[in-house]
């Protein structure tokens, strides 16, 4: 870790602001383009299994480059992977707004996810250099809350662009924020050099060496990652066509799991330190649990204000979970190596991205059916509780 005390209080707080932002920026465009999905499939004339396509595109992206993107963060550095992550993203969100058919959207939105990729590594490890050890924790789920807050905010901004000017000129704005947050951050890290990465440059993932829980972390990542990005990717579509809610009410409506979400990985750290101390796992297992009993409650509901309800429990037990592994994580991980084997962490997550929704829309296509969507999203709650038996002690 750098010398924490080479770092004046303004440096690292401006650091990890600007980090948040990228990282609600990051997550707004998905918020986005679940929220436009429903006006592509009438401007191109497709249905829910080619929507899901185009969904999971970017999640195939992410995902492929998790662990590359881990590896050249610990090579060349956080401060440069954040920078050219940002950079590249905000070019590929901008393109998604010219996309001229449906086949151009599916491959700028997996070369998004390429462009993306790195970022999660690079600032979960500059919050490692940045911070020592007992305030770890508290910094990874701060800074992973950051997700929920994008998710949130952008339904309120971005509707009102989308119900206007329509989708395209959302995603042209968005990467321009997305520019504006690469500039601030290069003149507030400056100099971008980072010594101690060089010195690293020629180390390789040592995959026997890796944490047995690190595996079982993929898994259960993956399994928790199905249920939100299913959830987050096909709810705007399942409440537009099934539940009649227009754009309008949609705008408050869809930013309230994700705020429950927030609120959960913001404390998530502070929990794990303070309620589960050398007892770790067992709120991860709890959680799980809970997510499981909730979800089950969202596939037997039959009205909207209870659907509501069961998404809010779901998205904030399953974030108290998911948020919880990599403050666990950044307790029992290398420092050398940290950058790659969050990677092959959020990897487990990501792929849960990728095939959550896939999954969804291949089964509303086949069934005819919400429901069965739901059910299937039960079955993936089901996985993650029996993974989590497996998190050893210690």
């Amino acid at each position: 870790m750098e010398n924490y005390d080479n770092h004046s209080v303004a440096k690292r707080w401006g650091s990890f602001v600007l980090l948040y932002l990228g990282y609600m920026l990051l997550f707004a465009d998905r918020t986005v383009m679940n929220i436009s999905l429903a006006y592509i499939g009438k401007d191109f004339h497709v249905g829910a299994a080619a929507l899901g396509t185009t969904a999971s595109a970017f999640f195939l992206g992410y995902t492929l480059m998790q662990i590359p993107g881990g590896y050249l963060t610990d090579k060349f550095g956080s401060k440069y992977l954040i920078i050219i992550s940002l950079f590249a993203w905000s070019l590929m969100t901008m393109v998604t707004g010219w996309a001229w058919s449906l086949a151009a959207l599916i491959v700028i939105r997996f070369l998004f996810g390429i462009a993306e990729g790195p970022y999660p590594s690079a600032a979960l490890k500059r919050i490692s250099e940045n911070y020592d050890k007992s305030e770890k924790s508290q910094a990874t789920s701060a800074l992973i809350s950051s997700n929920y807050a994008g998710a949130a905010v952008a339904p309120l901004i971005i509707v009102p662009i989308i119900a206007s000017s329509g989708w395209r000129n959302a995603f042209v704005w968005l990467g321009i924020g997305g520019l504006v947050v690469m500039v601030a951050y290069y003149l507030v890290e400056r100099p971008i050099k980072n010594e101690k990465a060089a010195g690293q440059a020629r180390q390789k993932i040592e995959w026997k060496n890796i944490d047995s829980r690190v595996w079982v972390f993929v898994v259960i990542g993956m399994a928790l990652n199905i249920i939100t990005k299913g959830l987050e990717t096909w709810m705007p579509v399942y409440f537009l066509q099934e539940q009649g809610i227009n754009l309008k009410n949609l705008a408050w409506l869809v930013p309230l799991p994700v705020i429950s979400g927030g609120i959960a990985a913001f404390v998530s750290g502070f929990i794990m330190v303070h309620l589960f101390k050398k007892r770790e796992r067992w709120m991860i297992i709890i959680a799980s649990l809970l997510t499981l009993v909730f979800m089950f409650g969202l596939f037997k509901s039959s009205s909207l204000t209870a659907v509501v309800i069961f998404d809010v429990l779901i998205y904030f037990v399953k974030s108290l979970a998911f948020t919880g592994i990599f403050s666990f994580t950044a307790q029992i991980l290398s420092e050398k190596s940290y950058g790659s084997s969050i990677g092959i962490v959020n990897f487990g997550g990501q792929l849960g991205g990728f095939i959550g929704p896939l999954l969804i829309g291949w089964i509303v296509q086949l069934a005819g059916s919400y429901s069965a969507a739901f059910l299937g999203l039960v079955i993936s709650a089901l996985l993650a509780v029996i993974a989590c038996l497996f998190i050893r002690k210690g």
